[in-house]
């Protein structure tokens, strides 16, 4: 159920990624709230993908999803 509700908000968030170039792939989504996440594309080289990842994907997930604790970037 979890994991059902954090991809459809990365679905939400994808476009602005995907309009840049980038795009994000979900990879897991752990009991204690942690999100792993994979950047790819544009978004794998960007120096910005820090800031992407915890002021965009990390802070809409949390508003979204409360359950979520924390998003990490794999690989």
């Amino acid at each position: 159920m979890l994991k059902e509700k954090v991809a459809e908000v990365l679905d939400k968030i994808r476009p602005f990624l995907q309009r840049d170039g980038g795009d994000v792939q979900l990879i897991d989504v752990q009991e204690n709230g942690v999100v792993k996440v994979k950047l790819v594309g544009a978004c794998s080289g960007c120096p910005m993908s820090t800031m992407t990842l915890k002021n965009g994907i990390e802070a809409t997930l949390k508003k979204e999803v409360p359950e979520v604790t924390s998003v990490e970037s794999v690989g």
